[in-house]
């Protein structure tokens, strides 16, 4: 059995990844938890084993097969020494995704691509798998020539921080309080939205809706699609939603876009009308599943559809997906 490193153990994602581990019965041999100095020393009972945070250091990875990243400065920093003691790497920060020697995967979408490794492989932005899950078994009957995507992301996608913020800006509101405090977001989160997430680049898009972009194109291995995004951080805990238009090369019918995704690994689709069924962050928050539903033709084009898709980011769009691609490697 492999020995597991976890970097990143006492974050949000670092905190998925030992339930996961346990939820999908993942084989460890030895588990190893890293985190920062200041969380160094911190117990987690794990399996009904207390485990001591280590502090990660170059040094943190000898004995170690599979290295799980959760993130942040600490994969530039840290990743390197992991391959260097004979470790994969299976990174969920954005350090190496568009690195053309790094492998990007999606597991329902290009397995294949692991095979491709040279010591890391980097795990997508979380709204681009929310996204990729759904549109790959379209692309897979006819090209996806254009799609315009719409994100309604939780708080969570900013980490434990987030989600207090929002919490406590509640408990103000709540308690006839001034709310204070906007450190994790620019503005205040509770009853607002902030079309802005991460910084502002190229054209006046956010390094998020280009994380969208460019990610995609490597993830289909198509420079030639078209994808525009607008990221918007909205005032829900957990699990993110997206409004996808999409433009295909053939036909396809609603009933056959259906059928097409009810039959796709990984997707649930929740789309009836008539009972007013479809997909919300509460259903698919704690789930693996890409919840997808509103699915309609759109009538201004040829060959248009709509969608509205759910994913728990902190699940697929980030520890899962990453424990997923740790099977592929076994």
């Amino acid at each position: 059995m492999p020995n597991i490193a976890i970097v990143g153990a006492t974050g949000a994602v670092g905190q998925e990844f030992l339930k996961i581990l346990t939820e999908r019965k993942f084989p460890v041999d030895e588990l190893r938890l890293l985190a920062s100095k200041r969380s160094s020393g911190s117990v987690i009972t794990w399996q009904g084993k207390e485990l001591v945070v280590q502090e990660t250091t170059h040094d943190s990875f000898q004995g170690i097969d599979i290295a799980l990243f959760a993130g942040g400065s600490a994969s530039t920093e840290y990743a390197p020494s992991a391959v260097q003691s004979g470790a994969v790497v299976v990174d969920n920060s954005s350090a190496y995704r568009l690195d053309p020697n790094v492998p990007l995967v999606v597991p329902e979408v290009n397995p294949e691509d692991v095979k491709s490794h040279k010591g890391i492989i980097a795990n997508p932005n979380c709204s681009t798998i929310i996204m990729v899950v759904a549109l790959k078994p379209l692309e897979n009957i006819t090209r996806i020539k254009r799609v315009v995507v719409s994100t309604y992301q939780a708080v969570s996608g900013a980490g434990k921080e987030g989600i207090a913020e929002l919490e406590n800006q509640l408990r103000a509101w709540h308690n006839k309080e001034e709310i204070s405090g906007l450190e994790t977001f620019p503005y205040q989160i509770a009853f607002n939205l902030i079309p802005r997430i991460d910084v502002f680049g190229d054209g006046d898009y956010t390094k998020e809706e280009w994380k969208m972009v460019k990610e995609t194109q490597k993830i289909f291995k198509r420079q030639d699609i078209g994808i525009t995004a607008t990221c918007v951080r909205v005032p829900v805990l957990r699990s993110h939603c997206e409004s996808l238009n999409i433009e295909t090369e053939d036909k396809l019918s609603v009933k056959q876009v259906k059928d097409i995704l009810a039959k796709a690994p990984g997707i649930i689709v929740v789309d009836d009308p008539i009972k007013d069924r479809y997909p919300m962050p509460l259903d698919s928050s704690d789930r693996d599943e890409i919840y997808v539903g509103r699915i309609r033709e759109d009538l201004t084009i040829d060959n248009g559809i709509n969608l509205w898709i759910a994913g728990d980011q902190i699940r697929k769009g980030a520890a899962t997906n990453a424990v997923q691609i740790a099977e592929l490697l076994l």
